[in-house]
């Protein structure tokens, strides 16, 4: 059996099984780009470890490509369509503390002017999606793929309000937007219309079909070398579209320190905005603000408060500024 049709059939039979096997089906195809179509029972160890060992592989990379590779020849060996592989020995698994990056606003300053510049007729999503799609996620910490799921009903300019919905639990809400991406959203809106785009979803590709998370997360990246945006603090990963809302709740609440507002009431505001379940979740963007407002934070220690937090008028008028 050759390589290629082997791998055709492991990926149908994933499918069938009802696997979301993209990310196996993309590992396996650089498998055989790299090795070619040879015959699967010609497969040797050091083809499998140079694979591995590609440039740019993270050791978290690296074991689950292992992972996906050994499942696959373990597959056809236990079916007798080749002699048992003897695999690399597998990499220790790294324990790695994950640090999210916080941009600053002239870094998105920086994204939004690529975004609005940066025309490529043979991209899939028009320059002016891309850009208000980046605004609401900084706007609203929404989770990216909120945003993708949202719906032009979804959003009522005339009350000032956006209805996320989220498939997890407790997580769907109405939340309040403010007068600039009202303004931003009233824009894309009018040039939609002048698209003539037909789709319920509010942010679509050129084609009127819906953004896919995997396409705007790769064209994401490329913006972000665009605009020279990167990361110099030795962390794992390069920033990335969710960490918008990391940026969102940054810098809230050090927009709140510099105003003099109570942190024991904002919180679980910023919380119910955000649609997190529990306080302690919000808690942690504490530890990410400028150190110079640190001693501002030692004296603001976060309590819950009772009472609705849309029944505070003073702190829906914060909200509705964000």
């Amino acid at each position: 059996m050759k390589l290629s049709d082997s791998i055709e059939q492991y990926v149908v039979g994933r499918h069938a099984s009802g696997l979301a096997f993209e990310r196996g089906e993309s590992n396996l195809t650089a498998f055989f780009r790299q090795v070619g179509d040879v015959d699967l029972g010609q497969v040797k160890t050091q083809q499998v470890l140079t694979y591995l060992n590609g440039s740019e592989t993270g050791p978290i990379t690296w074991r689950l490509k292992y992972r996906i590779l050994f499942r696959f020849f373990d597959f056809w060996f236990s079916r007798g369509a080749m002699p048992e592989l003897l695999m690399p020995p597998a990499r220790a698994k790294v324990r790695q503390t994950f640090v999210p990056y916080v941009y600053t606003r002239s870094q998105l300053r920086a994204l939004l002017k690529a975004a609005a510049q940066n025309h490529n007729p043979r991209q899939s999503v028009d320059r002016q999606t891309f850009r208000t799609f980046i605004l609401v996620l900084y706007a609203t910490g929404a989770l990216v793929g909120e945003v993708l799921s949202l719906k032009h009903a979804d959003v009522n300019l005339e009350a000032g309000m956006m209805t996320i919905r989220s498939k997890n639990f407790g997580r769907s809400r109405e939340i309040p937007i403010g007068a600039d991406l009202r303004d931003v959203l009233r824009k894309y809106l009018a040039w939609r219309s002048r698209k003539s785009f037909k789709s319920t979803h509010l942010f679509v590709k050129k084609d009127d079909l819906p953004l896919l998370n995997r396409r705007i997360n790769k064209d994401f990246q490329r913006l972000r070398k665009i605009a020279g945006v990167l990361r110099h603090d030795g962390g794992t990963y390069q920033p990335r579209m969710h960490d918008l809302r990391y940026t969102f709740a940054v810098h809230r609440i050090t927009s709140w320190i510099r105003n003099g507002a109570d942190l024991n009431r904002m919180l679980p505001a910023l919380a119910a905005y955000m649609g997190q379940v529990g306080l302690g979740s919000t808690e942690r963007y504490l530890s990410m603000t400028p150190e110079r407002f640190r001693k501002e934070l030692a004296k603001l220690s976060p309590i819950r408060g009772r009472g609705h937090w849309r029944n505070d008028k003073v702190l829906m008028a914060f909200l509705e500024n964000l």
